[in-house]
């Protein structure tokens, strides 16, 4: 278990509200951002996988960039900016550094099979446009299909603005070997919800979790524990994290479900999703005392 010194972060990662059309519904993302923003939580990713981002338009991402910008002024908002070409990505920096945004995060090249020199060279020009920004690298292989190995991450590292690194699908193992082989002050988040209690002993600062979006209690008291050296409370609080991972499953359209029935204006998934059953919404609502309350 980490020293009572150790902190490790929880960053959300937050869904976006649609209607039932399809169409933006800013004022319910706005909601969602408000309840992150008193959940406890250190910060968020805005606009990654659990924003549905690859169903957004360039002027929708610069529109919800602002909302999130302002309501998580006093919190850290990492603005993901992955896109499918270098060109989109480059437009995205340049909104986002002109929003007020002091971190970013660019998803690896995606759909068509590339090299290692060629993710290089795509991370070289992006961290060149990206001064005055911290960016970091954002990898999901299981979504991208382009794998980064320890020793291109380590290169990668060495380029300017690049401060970290967003792991999704990854082991803790893995998570270690990718410590191993980048520098001591190189920042590294799990996408893995159920980690925040290892997380540090392999290396990472905390995780990036899209479930504390929606059930932040048991992460933040799970912190807490952590913070103050309570073994006895760690454990108990894991129990807590993980029968919250397996309700809400890492599936945006079962986090919009949980969010409507704490009374906010989460709408609908505009990207190809199950409905929650009627089963599924009695055992969200029947959860929602334990896991949304954090005292």
């Amino acid at each position: 278990m980490p020293s009572p010194a150790v902190a490790p972060e929880i960053l959300t990662a937050v869904p976006v509200a649609f209607r039932a059309d399809g169409s933006l519904n800013e004022e319910g993302s706005r909601e969602i951002l408000q309840a992150v923003a008193r959940s406890g939580v250190q910060g968020a990713l805005v606009l990654g996988t659990t924003g549905e981002f690859p169903a957004l338009s360039e002027r929708e991402r610069g529109i919800l960039t602002e909302i999130a910008l302002e309501e998580l002024s006093e919190l850290r908002a990492v603005v993901h900016v992955g896109a499918a070409s270098q060109y989109e990505v480059s437009r995205l920096i340049e909104q986002a550094r002109a929003a007020g945004a002091r971190e970013i995060a660019i998803l690896t090249p995606y759909y068509l099979p590339t090299t290692p020199s060629a993710i290089l060279e795509f991370y070289r020009t992006l961290a060149d446009q990206s001064d005055g920004l911290d960016a970091y690298v954002y990898l999901f292989r299981d979504r991208t299909s382009n794998d980064v190995s320890e020793e291109l991450l380590a290169q990668i590292a060495e380029l300017p603005n690049i401060v970290g690194v967003k792991l999704s699908g990854e082991s803790l193992e893995q998570v270690a070997r990718f410590r191993a082989a980048v520098p001591a002050d190189f920042l590294i988040y799990t996408g893995g919800d159920r980690d925040l209690a290892r997380a540090h002993d392999f290396g990472a600062q905390g995780v990036i979790s899209g479930v504390a979006s929606v059930f932040a209690g048991p992460f933040v008291r799970l912190r807490e524990a952590l913070v103050s050296g309570n073994s006895s409370r760690v454990a108990e609080l894991q129990h807590e994290v993980d029968a919250a991972v397996d309700l809400v499953r890492g599936d945006p359209l079962r986090m919009k479900a949980i969010l409507r029935l704490q009374g906010i204006d989460a709408g609908h998934a505009r990207m190809a999703l199950d409905e929650p059953t009627d089963r599924d919404l009695a055992d969200f609502a029947a959860a929602i005392p334990r896991f949304a309350a954090l005292v």
